[in-house]
């Protein structure tokens, strides 16, 4: 290092040969050190209010799940599915009008015509949809199913900001494991009911837990797939208890125990962001 360079100080200019090495690091490079900076600290409550809403959407995928095993052994009436199911949607999109702050008349009429645009096409295409994947063997159809599912519970749009969540392959997911099962049911109407399930499922009804979604509002979920659950095989039903049991209260517990261990640092070397400036 020359003499000139090291009379001159430091200073942190990257565009200026200030005839230091490359790999120069001055005394005051740690003192910009920040650990834990703008880290918010969740409490057990918290973590356990977070933990339900994937809980409810795992519960979701079991009521689906359960629909479609009903109709696949014909002790579940498709005619019985739709209408419950309509039934419940009418209820659901009512307490969501009465919440609302626009027209419910504009909001009928624009809704009605989307949910008769669906239906009408469902109900056309679902003979195609039936024997889409007709060739391919039920192995592969379950294996498929449980891999979209997995990938629809991955991306779900639980209420955070974060560069995963996608609603657009969370939906597709849910749809495309539909389209898959729908294959194994015995007639295209068949099809059609669990297409229209599917959607009231995963798109109208995580719209309206999105606006009135509480912890308690679990529960309820969690009933109807104990008893559903119970009437088809119970290895399946423990193995639903005790991952709920792991997702809402040993997952969150273990979150919060090991939040002091938690270190980000900051420093020098971060990313530069101007501030004060739009774009």
């Amino acid at each position: 290092m020359s003499s000139s360079s090291k009379q001159l100080p430091w200073r942190k200019n990257l565009y200026e040969n200030q005839g230091f090495e490359d790999n120069y690091t001055p005394e005051t490079f740690l003192q910009e050190l920040q650990k834990n900076r703008n880290v918010r600290e969740f409490t057990f409550y918290e973590a356990l209010a977070g933990a339900t809403k994937v809980s409810q959407q795992i519960s979701i995928v079991v009521i689906f799940l359960v629909i479609y095993h009903g109709l696949f052994m014909r002790w579940l009436s498709p005619e019985a599915i739709f209408l419950q199911s309509s039934a419940f949607t009418v209820i659901g999109y009512g307490i969501y009008l009465l919440n609302s702050i626009e027209s419910p008349v504009g909001a009928l009429l624009r809704h009605a015509k989307t949910v008769l645009g669906v239906l009408v096409f469902g109900f056309i295409f679902s003979p195609i949809l039936h024997t889409l994947t007709k060739s391919i063997s039920t192995d592969t159809i379950y294996s498929m199913t449980f891999f979209v599912f997995c990938l629809h519970l991955i991306f779900f749009d639980y209420g955070l900001e974060a560069h995963m969540v996608s609603r657009a392959i969370s939906l597709n997911a849910a749809i495309f494991g539909s389209i898959c099962l729908s294959s194994r049911l015995a007639t295209s109407f068949h099809a059609f009911v669990l297409l229209a399930t599917v959607v009231e499922l995963f798109v109208l009804f995580p719209i309206l837990l999105k606006r009135f979604w509480t912890p308690p509002l679990l529960l309820p979920s969690v009933v109807v797939c104990t008893v559903l659950l119970h009437s088809i095989s119970l290895p399946t039903l423990v193995t639903y208890v005790l991952g709920l049991f792991a997702i809402n209260l040993l997952f969150p517990w273990l979150f919060v125990r090991a939040q002091p261990y938690k270190h980000i640092i900051h420093g020098p070397w971060d990313e530069a962001v101007v501030e004060g400036v739009e774009f």
